[in-house]
């Protein structure tokens, strides 16, 4: 076994697991290689839909360092921020 490898087991239902085996063996590859398959595709789908997250670190900063308050109306606060 590769050292880049970690063995893991999970349980699965018997009908799950007999339709498994089926799908891999229509496909021509195995049950391991059609689980790889299945998990690569699904964390590349989760990762391409992460948010993106609302601010930039090159924003300008809303409150200046000294802390004091910067007097902003409701508008020019939604003018900074990008909402979804």
């Amino acid at each position: 076994m590769n050292s880049d490898t970690v063995r893991t087991s999970i349980n699965l239902p018997r009908n799950l697991h007999r339709r498994m085996h089926e799908a891999a063996a229509r496909k021509g590859c195995s049950a391991r290689e059609l689980i790889l398959e299945v998990v690569a595709r699904v964390v590349e789908e989760v990762q391409a839909s992460r948010p993106v997250r609302g601010l930039d670190f090159d924003d300008p900063p809303i409150f200046p360092l000294a802390g004091r308050r910067i007097n902003l109306t409701n508008e020019e606060i939604y003018d900074l921020i990008e909402f979804p």
